[in-house]
């Protein structure tokens, strides 16, 4: 096993402090594991919806809208969505 030695702000540090206070971590290095644990599985579930995204793009094959009909179509859901505004 290696050793990371990393340096942090005061206040961050007191915040893991109390997070091994609680008692469901036994030390720094287990609440750091757990917080790699979960990167790692959340960026492996956010690569697999976007597998799953381009798998359901493939299989509705290609579409009749021209180009600016799609962008379009994009724009005013990102809209609606609140992701861009007009």
């Amino acid at each position: 096993m290696s050793r990371l030695t990393i340096s942090m702000p005061d206040q961050m540090n007191e915040w893991v402090e109390a997070q091994i206070n609680t008692g469901r971590y036994g030390n720094v290095s287990e609440y750091f594991r757990d917080l790699v644990r979960r990167d790692q599985e959340r960026r492996e579930a956010a690569v697999q919806a976007l597998q799953h995204l381009v798998d359901q793009a493939e299989a509705s094959g290609a579409s009749s809208r021209s180009m600016p009909e799609i962008l379009e179509a994009a724009r005013a859901e990102a809209r609606d969505k609140g992701l861009l505004r007009d």
